[in-house]
């Protein structure tokens, strides 16, 4: 039975929706299509995408380490906007949104609720992947009555497992540079013949969209976002983990079996202090598991969201 909150939430984010502009609306939009939109709050210019159904709660996404919207794989934002709003978002100093990116997760969660609130956004459902999933847990705890559901992949808490400094695997695959083609296939996919055969159905995805594309972070950019990784996870002293039990949300947290980026335990950790939580970790996958497991992840997610 549908409680009389959801009712009430599910009204105000349609009430809201409707409110924006027609030109908002993209309800035949893909990721491949839809336009790059921009809206001004706090003298920040964000860039955003809006497709997928006209009413409904929005799903917004948020990306991971100096990515962009293009980065989001059209296998998982496709078929999620066949059913709610989704909304992809660059964050403050990101790909075409203006000013500079904080230093820390509460001053990027500052930024997306300024944006939510600009677009008269009363409830929304987050999905976040990697250092979107850290960003997702602050607007939590900022702001418990704006989220109704949360999505955490690839992530870990605040202290979590050897988040303070870079991961000695990860950290040697960045120091060799390179493209997507190199960077992609070593540190979100496994080894292995499907974890690479993954990896190549990702980034023939990925290039799918041809216009309007963003440029790619900037060197402050991805050190900005480095340093407020690294806050995040430094240990404090006592009770790590005792946020998480004030984050009441119903949570789906999901990884593969072998993230080199943001280790797999956090996950673990996430599920075991988090109140309302549910659990999935992927075999043969690192931190790109949803996009290894589009098809399942995109019914999970779809299940996950539609519960009452």
């Amino acid at each position: 039975m549908i409680s009389r909150r959801s009712l009430i939430q599910t009204a105000a984010a349609a009430a809201a929706l409707a409110a924006t502009p027609k030109a908002a609306l993209a309800e035949n939009e893909t990721q491949e299509t839809a336009p790059n939109q921009f809206i001004e709050a706090s003298g920040i210019r964000y860039a955003y995408r809006r497709l997928g159904a006209a009413t409904g709660v929005p799903l917004v996404f948020l990306i991971h380490f100096r990515a962009s919207m293009d980065l989001w794989d059209p296998a998982v934002v496709d078929p999620l906007a066949k059913e709610r709003p989704v909304i992809l978002f660059s964050n403050a100093g990101v790909g075409l949104s203006s000013g500079e990116s904080p230093k820390t997760f509460e001053g990027m969660a500052g930024n997306l609720e300024a944006f939510l609130d600009a677009l008269k956004l009363t409830t929304v459902d987050l999905l976040g992947l990697s250092i979107g999933g850290c960003i997702a847990q602050q607007v939590a705890l900022d702001r418990p009555g704006l989220v109704r559901r949360l999505i955490l992949v690839g992530t870990g808490p605040r202290g979590g497992e050897d988040m303070a400094q870079p991961a000695p695997a990860a950290r040697a695959i960045l120091q060799k540079g390179g493209g997507p083609s190199v960077v992609f296939p070593a540190l979100f996919f496994t080894q292995s013949e499907a974890g690479q055969a993954a990896a190549r159905g990702y980034l023939d995805r990925i290039a799918l969209r041809k216009a309007e594309r963003e440029p790619p972070a900037k060197p402050e950019t991805g050190q900005a976002q480095a340093s407020a990784l690294f806050t995040w996870g430094a240990v404090p002293e006592s009770n790590r983990y005792d946020y998480l039990a004030t984050i009441k949300q119903p949570t789906l947290v999901v990884n593969g079996s072998n993230d080199i980026l943001i280790k797999t335990i956090n996950s673990y950790i996430l599920a075991q202090h988090l109140p309302n939580a549910k659990l999935i970790i992927y075999p043969d996958a690192g931190h790109g598991s949803l996009y290894q497991y589009h098809d399942d992840f995109v019914g999970e997610v779809s299940r996950f969201l539609q519960a009452a």
